[in-house]
């Protein structure tokens, strides 16, 4: 009898029966070939914190990136009520007819069917979720922000390799996602609504200096006037920001998901950044910037899990002291990073 070929024998865990994993070779294959279902279990792979999946994933990710990075990378981001999923369902449509293969992906630390994240908007993107071109995959829930951004920017990848030449990124509600976020697309696009009110939209501050493209949604109906107003007051606002270092002012525009209106503009805004972008050396300069953050982080969190790892218990009791206010939290972190550098 032959040898098992490397990495099978292994397993995933899922709903039902486990499953041996193909190796290496045979995911990569199937990627490129644009098998979606060894795409969806490449994924799960990534997610996965077992040792040996995570192995896997790597070999898996290495043997991909030669194959990755020929796609436009979009950031999709607004409050709740703001109509993402409805919005994604409308765009994602739009670009199939162009031609394009779309890939949906999403950023959501605490994913949860009831708290609105895509793994409940997939079922309300019924017509763009069956086509053949597009592929809806939500993030793992339960995790830190970090480690769902990390495995967001890895399934990019995977899904460039698989030939998806179009990547929409969602966070899902407001909060730091959105640096996560802007910090793997190349282009970050906000969408506000008219009428919604200051108090509602306080995250317009921040967020609307990562911006490229701005879009009020929902334009539609008896909503079309105050959408105009709203586009024309944001239009005005953004002038006070500093500019983008990509050069490109940033525009606003007006939509519906509803109705289609504004759709296809929004969509030549974006070719039209693009091709600016990759002109004047941005687009590469911007890529080469996040690959070095994401080495950043990914040497940080590996940093900090082996910490953990070797400091055990001292690392509870310091955590016990620090909170009696026995002893100072930068003392506390001097001692075991001591405890860290002998191996004890």
């Amino acid at each position: 009898m032959s040898e098992p070929a490397k990495n099978e024998g292994r397993f995933l865990r899922g709903s039902g029966p486990r499953k041996v994993l193909p190796n290496a070779e045979t995911f990569v294959q199937g990627i490129l070939n644009g098998d979606r279902v060894l795409l969806s279990r490449a994924i799960t792979l990534v997610e996965s914190t077992l040792p040996a999946h995570q192995d896997l994933a790597e070999q898996v990710i290495e043997q991909c990136l030669p194959h990755s990075g020929k796609s436009i990378r979009i950031g999709i981001t607004g409050i709740p009520g703001v109509g993402k999923s409805t919005f994604i369902e409308s765009f994602g449509n739009l670009l199939i007819q162009n031609g394009r293969r779309l890939a949906v992906l999403t950023v959501d630390p605490t994913s949860q069917i009831s708290k609105g994240s895509i793994l409940g908007d997939k079922t309300r993107m019924e017509t763009l979720s069956r086509k053949e071109e597009a592929f809806i995959r939500p993030s793992p829930s339960g995790e830190s922000l970090g480690g769902v951004a990390r495995k967001t920017r890895e399934a990019v990848f995977l899904c460039e390799a698989a030939g998806y030449d179009t990547i929409l990124i969602e966070t899902v509600g407001v909060g730091q996602s959105e640096t996560a976020v802007h910090s793997m697309t190349d282009l970050f696009l906000l969408l506000l609504i008219a009428g919604a009110g200051d108090e509602l939209q306080g995250i317009k501050r921040g967020i609307m200096e990562m911006a490229d493209l701005i879009a009020i949604t929902k334009a539609d109906g008896e909503n079309a006037s105050r959408a105009e107003r709203a586009k024309a007051e944001t239009l005005s606002a953004i002038h006070f920001l500093p500019p983008h270092e990509s050069g490109v002012p940033t525009n606003v525009l007006a939509c519906s998901a509803l109705t289609g209106k504004g759709i296809p503009e929004l969509w030549k805004e974006i070719l039209k950044y693009v091709e600016t972008v990759t002109s004047n050396g941005y687009f590469r300069k911007n890529r080469k910037e996040q690959a070095k953050y994401w080495l950043h982080e990914s040497v940080q969190s590996l940093l900090v899990e082996d910490f953990r790892e070797k400091t055990g218990t001292r690392y509870s009791e310091a955590e016990q002291r620090v909170t009696e206010g026995g002893i100072s939290s930068l003392k506390a972190a001097r001692n075991l990073l001591d405890l860290y550098r002998k191996g004890k």
